[in-house]
């Protein structure tokens, strides 16, 4: 057996034992725990930006371009917000012993189903070092132990973000080993993780590119809490306020355009495309942003050829493609055909179209007269999100503390047999 092998089963071990003794906890006993992370978060500012520092200079000695360079970048700033987050945490109901549901059986049987925690998480990410904290934080909130792998570019960063929160674990006399990060850059320490480390890991979530994340959802042998893409769409119904469609489009596809949530297809309805489609191109482009259009659209406004690979992609970039449809049913279905099932919206007054829209779009987040860039866990109230989940079985879209949690039945008695 190799070092890294040893050593990450000692890991899975230490996380294992850790969740046994979270899931006993108090509420207050973690309150305390994250509140003690955000204190040590804060005293250690100038450590982490050290260490930040060195994954930066590493970074441009490789050719590694700005924007991803930027996205590894910690300031003083960026770090008191993650404290701050961390707070935000602290502050939300702990979901541990929540009774979900209650009832009593016609033989006198008093059943309860209760919230408990998943167990141990496994996270594999890349170049956001941030990611550690949030994610430290949530887990621990859900009386869960997670294990960090932070990619290669953000090690150092990622490893002074983790001392931090050990730090304030102990502090708070709840185990350290209940936040830990891989100690090594070795990729294989990435597929260790995705056998189990000999069961330790109960749920593994990826968060980063397509790449990363097509891997994690093929080779995991624990359950994926993921989403491959985001492909969503904005949808200008026939009834929408003019105002609101053009306000919407441009924050939905231009306030951030490499999350997630970011629209990367306009729908608008052949019956106010002509009037309001100008107006909303005339405001993207304005602000720097490409458009690919179908022949309807671009007979109404110049802009590049829509070809089919368009309808399916992801830009994470100024890039937005634009149909000209028929209807509520067309939008409906072209959704159906390209989305990704992560965030969809319709722009529209009238309140049926929108329930029909609502209720027959089969995506995780599903939205009226808002921009898909709320698909957001701290924008939900959750206090922040581990990522955005797709599937249709556990957690569903914004992944939070309540959402890192199962549950179990309680069964009361009083001496009844079968």
């Amino acid at each position: 057996m190799s070092t890294l092998e040893t050593r990450m089963r000692e890991i899975g071990k230490g996380a294992r034992r850790a969740a046994r003794a979270l899931a006993t906890a108090s509420a207050e006993a973690r309150t305390q725990a994250l509140r003690a992370m955000a204190r040590r978060l804060r005293d250690k500012i100038r450590t982490i930006l050290e260490s930040n520092a060195d994954d930066i200079r590493r970074a441009e000695s490789s050719g590694l371009n700005e924007s991803f360079r930027d996205r590894l970048q910690l300031n003083p700033e960026r770090l008191t917000a993650l404290s701050a987050g961390i707070d935000a945490i602290a502050a939300i109901d702990d979901p541990v012993g929540v009774v979900m549901a209650a009832w009593t059986r016609p033989n006198g049987l008093r059943i309860e189903r209760v919230r408990t925690p998943i167990g141990v998480i496994g996270m594999i990410f890349e170049s956001r070092p941030n990611v550690a904290a949030d994610a430290g934080a949530l887990a621990l909130r859900a009386g869960n132990a997670i294990i960090l792998r932070g990619g290669s570019d953000s090690f150092a960063s990622v490893t002074a973000i983790v001392g931090a929160l050990r730090a304030g674990l102990a502090d708070a006399g709840l185990p350290e080993d209940a936040i830990q990060a891989v100690p090594d850059t070795d990729r294989d320490a990435v597929g260790m993780m995705l056998a189990g480390l000999d069961g330790a890991i109960d749920v593994i979530v990826p968060r980063g590119g397509k790449n990363l994340v097509a891997r994690v959802q093929k080779e995991s042998r624990a359950p994926v809490l993921a989403h491959l893409e985001g492909v969503c769409h904005t949808y200008i119904h026939a009834d929408a306020d003019p105002v609101k469609a053009v306000a919407i489009t441009v924050n939905a596809k231009m306030r951030r355009v490499s999350v997630c949530g970011a629209t990367e297809t306009l729908l608008i309805d052949r019956a106010v495309a002509p009037t309001l489609l100008p107006e909303i191109a005339d405001a993207l482009t304005a602000l720097g942003c490409a458009l690919r259009g179908d022949a309807e659209a671009r007979a109404i406004v110049k802009m590049d050829e829509a070809n089919e690979a368009d309808w399916h992609t992801e830009y994470l970039a100024p890039v937005l493609a634009v149909r000209v449809v028929d209807g509520l049913d067309a939008a409906i279905a072209h959704i159906g055909a390209y989305g990704s099932g992560h965030t969809d919206c319709i722009v529209s007054e009238d309140l049926a179209a929108a329930r029909r829209f609502l209720t027959e779009v089969d995506s995780a987040i599903v939205m009226h007269n808002a921009s898909t860039q709320f698909a957001d866990g701290g924008e939900f109230g959750f206090g922040g999100e581990i990522g955005i989940a797709t599937g249709r079985l556990h957690a569903r879209g914004p992944v939070g503390a309540e959402q890192l949690t199962t549950f179990k039945y309680v069964v009361h008695g009083d001496g009844q047999t079968r």
